[in-house]
């Protein structure tokens, strides 16, 4: 039951399409049982077996009284116009009612439609926008492939459970009740025999399913890796080729693959026993109804006439595809369900980082960024320890030292990538944790070490988050990076595609693509994580050429690999092992023969 109800609160909202999915399939139903009863005067007028009625009586639920009436109606419609006009009349009745049966089939599909693919959109949509939500550091412990598994796969047997499910609540149990109820109607010492049964079949499939969630999250884990590796294989192709790592590459992908291929196997073949076994077990349950409604159709004086029990058969048969069906709904939820847990869990991971109730909105940046106190960690060992420092409104910080002291993680507190541990960070006295993120962030632009770009046009990358902005505007911003003459270089100019994550370009040129778009959102703070560090001397001074452009006027905090370029800072900021151990200008850090003295020569020297 708690199963049922987790997947029925995914069709809130939608339990109109559901009514009308609902009504139509009772309605094929419906039709599908009068089609059969149909069966029954065919029969006699076709073997001349009937019986003339000529009054009729009082209609009731029992099959004496339904066959009266149609007998009456069968000697009517002989009387008037003779044997094979009305064998002929029964023909084109069990047409037309086959055809409203397979008509209403497909309206109830055609309505259901929606329900199915819509709740697997908000699904997706849902987890696409937690992603989007969550804090950076989530997904440092997490797989992107994994991530990407449960945005397509998982989705897709959510889809598959949501359509199981439906079927177990409002199709196949209509169809079995209906037809079940008509059985009584025929012959009720027959169906008590019948229905003796069903608690047998129920527990044989009971058995059956009860690892197949288990086995089916441990398959969709499991998938997700093999998408990891993928994705890791396409963005680090350059390097396996260059280890000569194929053979290594392959055999993990193959063994993970083959693991997972192994436990397909084990739930498919699971999966698919409940409707052979649910047909199996059927026809013996036919069998003995055979054996023993013949006896009773044989015996004397019974009314229960040979083409009644042949109709009785076939209304029988009618329920074994619902029965396998459901029996096969069921092992498809419990697949789903496996899905839908990981769907939940990446849904219902806890966002960290969080608007204020009641936010300050800050009108601008008009003084000073202050870090107080400011200490921070991952998880166990503090990364930053009692960080005071002061950045006035209009100079250029830059923050320097070793490998692992901290510098990234320094800046990336500003815009709340990660919230300090203590102390606090102030934008003009104000704490930014009161503020809303989006104004917060608004005041940032970021030009990272590795531009991050996307498979889209120049304009686009240059305009991302501004999809508004002139191309006028864009235009202006890539000469100020020094990016205009290489873009127009390329047939459709700024409509051309970069390729993923700007693989037709070289480094040079994705540095100058990532500072167009910081120049086009003018921000007046500008955050540059070793902008230049990975750049040749060519390209390094025509980037920094379009950096300087850059931070003209603006209060500007850069994090230097290659001291040359922040030898003009207003402060150079030191750290070493979380802590800032230095701070001023180049020429007074030198004449200190501390840290920055040691890290410049080492420089020079190299």
């Amino acid at each position: 039951m708690k199963t049922l109800r987790r997947l029925l609160g995914l069709l809130k909202g939608r339990w109109n399409l559901v009514s009308l999915y609902l009504s139509f399939n009772i309605l094929n139903t419906i039709f599908s049982l009068f089609s059969i009863a149909m069966v029954i005067p065919f029969l006699r007028i076709l073997f001349e077996m009937e019986e003339k009625v000529n009054t009729t009586v009082p209609f009731k639920f029992s099959l004496e009284s339904i066959q009266h009436n149609l007998n009456y109606l069968i000697s009517t419609l002989i009387d008037s116009y003779g044997k094979a006009q009305t064998l002929l009349f029964t023909c084109f009745v069990i047409v037309g009612l086959f055809l409203f049966r397979n008509i209403f089939t497909y309206l109830s599909n055609y309505f259901v439609a929606p329900v199915r693919h819509g709740i697997v959109q908000d699904l997706r949509n849902k987890m696409y926008r937690r992603i989007l939500d969550l804090p950076i550091s989530y997904f440092s412990n997490e797989r992107k492939g994994d991530i990407m598994s449960r945005m397509s796969a998982d989705a897709q047997e959510v889809d598959i459970s949501i359509m199981a499910s439906i079927q177990v609540l409002f199709r196949d149990p209509i169809v079995i009740i209906v037809y079940i109820g008509s059985l009584f109607l025929m012959n009720f010492k027959l169906t008590f025999i019948l229905l003796g049964m069903l608690p047998v079949i129920g527990y044989l499939l009971g058995r059956i399913g009860r690892a197949l969630k288990k086995k089916s999250r441990r398959g969709q884990e499991r998938l997700g890796i093999l998408t990891s590796i993928v994705e890791e294989t396409l963005h680090g192709l350059r390097i396996i080729k260059g280890f000569n790592s194929e053979n290594f590459s392959y055999n993990k992908a193959a063994d993970t693959n083959n693991f997972y291929t192994r436990l397909m196997i084990k739930i498919f073949r699971r999966r698919t026993l409940a409707s052979p076994l649910t047909e199996f077990i059927s026809i013996i349950v036919l069998v003995i109804i055979l054996y023993i409604g013949a006896g009773i159709v044989l015996g004397k004086d019974s009314a229960f006439t040979a083409e009644a029990f042949i109709a009785y058969i076939l209304i029988f048969s009618q329920i074994i595809p619902p029965a396998k069906s459901f029996s096969s709904a069921y092992y498809n939820m419990q697949k789903g369900m496996a899905s839908l847990d990981r769907v939940e869990e990446l849904i219902n991971a806890e966002v960290k980082i969080k608007d204020p109730e009641h936010p300050i909105k800050p009108k601008q940046f008009n003084k000073t960024i202050t870090y107080k106190n400011v200490s921070f960690k991952y998880v166990d060992e503090f990364v930053l320890k009692q960080i005071n420092l002061e950045v006035p409104k209009g100079r250029t910080i830059a923050i320097v030292g070793p490998s692992g002291a901290g510098k990234s993680t320094l800046v990336d507190l500003l815009p709340r990538f990660f919230d300090v541990t203590d102390g606090e960070i102030l934008i003009d006295g104000v704490d930014i944790r009161k503020m809303k993120m989006y104004d917060l962030r608004q005041f940032f632009g970021i030009v990272n070490q590795d531009p991050i770009l996307f498979n889209d046009t120049f304009f686009n990358n240059i305009a991302f988050g501004a999809p508004e902005t002139s191309m006028e505007d864009v235009e202006k911003a890539a000469r100020i990076a020094n990016a205009h003459d290489f873009i127009m270089e390329a047939p459709e100019g700024y409509q051309a595609g970069i390729g993923d994550q700007g693989s037709k370009l070289s480094g040079g040129q994705r540095q100058r693509l990532s500072i167009a778009r910081a120049v086009l959102k003018n921000p007046p703070i500008l955050i540059l994580d070793e902008a230049t560090s990975s750049l040749d001397s060519e390209n390094e001074k025509i980037v920094q050429d379009a950096l300087d452009r850059l931070m003209q006027d603006r209060t500007s905090i850069v994090i230097a690999h290659r001291l040359s370029t922040i030898v003009k800072a207003d402060s150079i900021v030191v750290l070493n092992e979380g802590k800032i151990v230095e701070q001023g200008k180049h020429e007074e850090l030198l004449k200190q023969n501390g840290h920055y003295k040691k890290l410049y020569d080492l420089q020079m020297f190299a």
